[in-house]
């Protein structure tokens, strides 16, 4: 199992390309790879109908997939402000990789079974691992299609984002074998002697102190701990230190959603979904980005300068970090912060590809969940039971 990732800079695609190339062939020696993935910026326009073709001609690849970013990122640096391509390649000798655009007509009825899922979705040899999902941010029905992998797939980690870079509809790319398409998705999956473990930092940190749904309709908060929630929300306000309420007076509040309503410890950072808090209504209900259901705990959330660095590096340090051969970043455009470099200084020498994203995706608990602010890793490593 052999993995490189390599970026370059150029305002010509080709050059590149050339570039990337050449880098691939010092480090892997000549012949084809059986994974490529493809990150480029959306800078390139037209000339992105050329980029998976020359790609497969310089390099060649079994399984090629990407897509375009705002920024494009390695291990060692984060490009966003000339255009660049950025590359992860692999040899992977006993692990099976294959690809498979999906549209939006093509996803099942809501009601279908599960078969009607996994025709979406190319056969593998053997259980499948993994799950990349890129997607367009205009047209793509993203919540329905990974609702629909985690019905099919329950036990498998996905990961991926929305491509970024372009304002309009026909501006952002995805790649797919020597295609270039502009909506719907891409889903790779990743097969036999391999392991893949789905790392996700949010980028928020809790404030005060957990409390449990009693009061409840749909995305509107009404009562935590049997209290009206704008009782709730004071009183953990009140806990704050001085630096905490000046934040907080300044940036706006989030809300965590305990991902697993049946756990018997108290949730710390990483055991939420974090949601925005949209606003409070005329009955002064908490209005939140996700439905909720009475039982669940929640608890208030803050995001400053570090709070995303820091939680990257408490759930990369929670992973089989020492084990991993290389990885594959989805970050969004608005964060803040080097995570590719907090990466690197966690797993030195391991090579990371992505790209920054409209949107990321990645499990919280058991779910997968389309985020904001977040950034979204899968960590690649040889199967131990292969």
């Amino acid at each position: 199992m052999e993995f490189h990732s390599a970026l370059a800079e150029s305002n010509d695609l080709e050059e590149a390309c050339d570039a990337i190339a050449g880098q691939l062939s010092r480090y892997l020696g000549p012949g084809s790879v059986d994974l490529l993935l493809v990150f480029a910026s959306a800078a390139y326009g037209s000339d992105l109908d050329r980029l998976p073709v020359l790609l497969q001609e310089k390099i060649g690849a079994k399984t090629l997939v990407g897509c375009t970013g705002q920024g494009q990122m390695n291990e060692l640096q984060l490009q966003e402000s000339t255009p660049a391509v950025s590359v992860l390649a692999a040899r992977l000798p006993n692990a099976t990789v294959s690809a498979t655009a999906i549209a939006n007509a093509d996803l099942p009825h809501p009601d279908a079974p599960p078969s009607a899922w996994r025709r979406l979705l190319p056969e593998t040899d053997g259980p499948t691992r993994g799950l990349v999902v890129i997607g367009e941010p205009f047209e793509c029905d993203m919540r329905a299609l990974i609702a629909g992998l985690d019905f099919v797939l329950p036990e498998v980690p996905k990961v991926g984002g929305l491509a970024s870079g372009s304002h309009h509809p026909e501006g952002n790319a995805l790649f797919c074998g020597r295609q270039r398409l502009d909506q719907g998705a891409i889903v790779l999956t990743l097969g036999g002697d391999i392991a893949v473990e789905a790392v996700v930092a949010q980028g928020c940190r809790p404030i005060g102190k957990p409390g449990r749904i009693t009061k409840a309709d749909r995305n509107r908060l009404a009562g935590v701990d049997n209290m009206p929630v704008k009782n709730f929300v004071e009183a953990q306000l009140r806990t704050l230190p001085e630096s905490d309420m000046q934040l907080a007076d300044g940036s706006p509040l989030f809300l965590g959603i305990q991902s697993d309503p049946f756990t018997m410890h108290e949730p710390t950072a990483g055991d939420f979904l974090v949601r925005n808090v949209l606003g409070i209504d005329s009955n002064g209900h908490l209005v939140v980005g996700e439905n909720l259901a009475v039982g669940r705990s929640v608890q208030l959330h803050l995001r400053d300068g570090t709070s995303g660095l820091d939680d990257l590096q408490t759930q990369l340090e929670r992973a089989h970090l020492d084990e991993t051969k290389a990885a594959i970043m989805f970050r969004c455009v608005g964060r803040v912060g080097s995570d590719h470099e907090r990466f690197a200084s966690l797993a030195p020498a391991v090579p990371l590809a992505g790209c920054t994203c409209n949107g990321e995706i990645g499990p919280v608990g058991s779910v997968t969940h389309l985020h904001g602010y977040t950034a979204a890793c899968l960590l690649l490593r040889e199967a131990q039971d292969a």
